[in-house]
């Protein structure tokens, strides 16, 4: 089970994925909001750790692909690129073409950085734990159309993927030997896969968009079949949550996530401060791992007691 884990991911069968899905959109809302409005370092590191480690959790393997290919880089590019356009601070590393670069340039860029790429992780996380099913039960009744765009845009990067490895195996086995082409033709070769992929995609669209109007979706009155209840559990998690976020809420209010990078590094309150809304912050973002992980040692440990119980004698049975 530890191998699969680690290979594979949880996936969609976490146990905070089994929450209601009011619950996770609240949290997911939350986490995000803050991410995006804070620039602090403390609040960097505890969002992109936390998220970090949620993301291996859910995907494994991909995961960890994801993020050194994607967090990596924009990590070091911003930091770099930054410096080029903007020239403040008060520390000067060095002079390049007259223009002077800066610590604090370099700071910021990281911390920009780090900031999308934890934004970019928590909505990777939100397109494993909220399936297009959620979003059609929270929108389908109150804005049906937009509450369909939104499932269909989370669906449609994987669907993509998908199809475009269908088109290349495809190709494959017409005998298309990509080793072997120029790099003029692998060009070629890619314009017309990727013809046959747009293709394909707006045919399944219009397909799809007959069909749902055929059953009648968004008419007034009309019901969708869901398993979703609102359960004990979901309200404690939900007032945890809510709590959580009045505290953040007040913080921000209040400006103890902010932070100055220029002229120089500095922040305008006592590091006092910050206990109170970076432990509600740790708190609100290790949750949803927390929850996952015991979900996955119970289900060991109910796992490996089903597999040690003895097995009846059918002979003396009989």
């Amino acid at each position: 089970m530890g191998y699969t884990l680690r290979k594979q991911g949880i996936g969609e069968d976490g146990t905070f994925a089994s929450y209601h899905p009011f619950v996770t959109l609240v949290y997911f809302l939350i986490v995000l909001i803050v991410a995006m409005m804070s620039m602090h370092p403390v609040f960097l590191i505890l969002g992109f750790t936390a998220v970090l480690s949620y993301h291996l959790l859910l995907r494994g393997r991909k995961g960890l692909k994801f993020a050194a290919g994607v967090a990596v880089p924009i990590m070091t590019l911003t930091m770099i690129i930054n410096p080029l356009f903007n020239h403040r601070g008060v520390t000067v590393l060095f002079y390049l073409n007259g223009n002077q670069m800066t610590l604090e340039a370099y700071i910021y860029g990281l911390a920009a950085g780090t900031m999308m790429v934890t934004v970019l992780l928590w909505f990777a996380c939100l397109q494993v734990i909220m399936g297009p099913d959620k979003f059609i039960y929270l929108f389908g009744r109150v804005i049906p159309v937009t509450g369909l765009l939104i499932s269909m845009v989370f669906r449609f990067i994987p669907l993509l993927k998908n199809r475009f490895s269908e088109i290349r195996e495809g190709q494959k086995g017409m005998g298309m030997r990509y080793g072997k082409m120029s790099l003029f033709k692998r060009a070629r070769q890619f314009a017309k896969e990727f013809s046959i992929l747009i293709s394909w995609s707006l045919e399944a669209a219009i397909e799809t968009s007959d069909s749902m109007e055929a059953r009648g979706y968004g008419l007034h009155g009309r019901t969708s079949f869901h398993l979703f209840r609102f359960r004990k559990r979901d309200v404690r998690i939900l007032v945890l949550i809510l709590l959580l976020g009045v505290v953040l809420i007040v913080s921000a209010g209040k400006g103890y996530g902010d932070i100055y990078y220029y002229p120089a590094v500095s922040y305008p309150h006592p590091w006092s401060s910050l206990i109170l809304p970076s432990a509600a912050y740790a708190v609100m973002l290790w949750v949803p791992f927390i929850i996952d992980v015991k979900g996955e040692l119970r289900w060991k440990k109910l796992s490996s007691g089903i597999s040690a119980s003895p097995t009846p004698d059918v002979t003396n049975m009989c």
